[in-house]
């Protein structure tokens, strides 16, 4: 019978959003981009936020060099301040949004000794209380509208990461906010999809940063997130997730290897502990060090490092990570 359930609801055609405005949070880059560009091929006005001014007006350009009805609105959702203006902005010059698309987020790589208090509340303030804030805004207009909202997590929401320990920690409760509000407003006919991401080739490697050993840290992250076996393409991921909501899906799991540390958590939480514990031994562990940005920590890594980054290094300059290269890269670039 379960099984039932979830055939037809897979079956279930997505819902028409042709000229309905959609809101997409660190949707300069990356995966919040490729979400934006999905949802505006299907129709939809497309608004998207973030900090950086210039690859926000990239983003922009490129969004509409694709005929999509884009508009980009700056701010940082750590700060409360920002996040209220963004909601007045949404509201006073669009009229409210008809999808909620929560994306934003920032990653710091290092053990936990590598770590400020300052880290961690970063990471919440812009994973958790941003997110939380906005969504609280915009439920009203989102109710009347039967809206959609969506909550990109990560499998560092369900299994704590070693050495990405603020990230799993906003993430948790990111998970637990996003499932808890779906439950509450199951009736309301808002539709709430939590998105479980494993690893993605969406070129965030060069934008985070990392703590204690920076170089080592860069080393194991964007490798791990470049493996095709363990990383998904990020542009099949957007379609993934957009088609996913639109059919009403209230959870998502991305990826083979994080649904299968899921389904390992569930039936034996403490050998999962115990794997989790075997793989911080063998990352590296400086506590102190100038932390850098993947672009700087690349340095001098050498060519097998690049070897095995070359597709997310290709997806950094595609979905507009890196500086001065726009949206989808080089004329012809696969």
């Amino acid at each position: 019978a379960v099984a039932g359930v979830v055939a037809c609801r897979r079956m279930r055609r997505p819902a028409d959003i042709m000229g309905r405005t959609a809101l997409v949070t660190g949707g300069s880059r990356g995966l919040g981009l490729l979400i934006a560009r999905e949802l505006g091929r299907c129709g939809a006005r497309v608004l998207i936020t973030g900090r950086d001014g210039a690859a926000l007006d990239a983003a922009v350009t490129d969004l509409r060099g694709e005929g999509i009805d884009a508009f980009g609105l700056a701010g940082d959702l750590s700060r409360k301040s920002d996040v209220a203006a963004l909601s007045a902005r949404v509201y006073g010059e669009y009229g409210g949004v008809d999808i909620l698309v929560n994306n934003a987020g920032v990653i710091r790589v290092g053990p936990a000794a590598a770590m400020s208090e300052d880290d961690f509340a970063l990471a919440v303030d812009t994973m958790f209380w941003g997110p939380l804030r906005l969504t609280r805004s915009l439920l009203p207009g989102l109710r009347e509208r039967g809206g959609y909202i969506v909550n990109i997590t990560s499998i560092g929401g369900r299994i704590s990461v070693p050495h990405l320990l603020p990230y799993s920690c906003a993430k948790f409760a990111e998970v637990a906010f996003s499932r808890g509000l779906d439950a509450e407003t199951a009736k309301s006919g808002v539709h709430v999809t939590t998105v479980v991401p494993g690893l993605m080739r969406t070129g965030s490697h060069v934008g985070a940063e990392f703590a204690g050993d920076p170089r080592s840290e860069y080393a194991w992250f964007a490798t791990a997130a470049s493996l095709p076996l363990l990383s998904m393409d990020a542009e099949r991921a957007a379609r993934t997730i957009v088609s996913a909501a639109l059919r009403g899906r209230r959870h998502l799991v991305l990826t083979p290897a994080a649904r299968a540390a899921v389904v390992a958590d569930g039936v034996s939480p403490g050998f999962v502990q115990v794997a989790l514990r075997v793989t911080a031994r063998l990352m590296p562990h400086r506590e102190s060090g100038a932390a850098r940005t993947g672009g700087q920590a690349k340095t001098g890594t050498g060519a097998l490092l690049d070897t095995l980054t070359r597709l997310n290094d290709r997806a950094a300059r595609r979905f507009n990570q890196v500086p001065g290269e726009r949206g989808r890269g080089a004329a012809g670039e696969e």
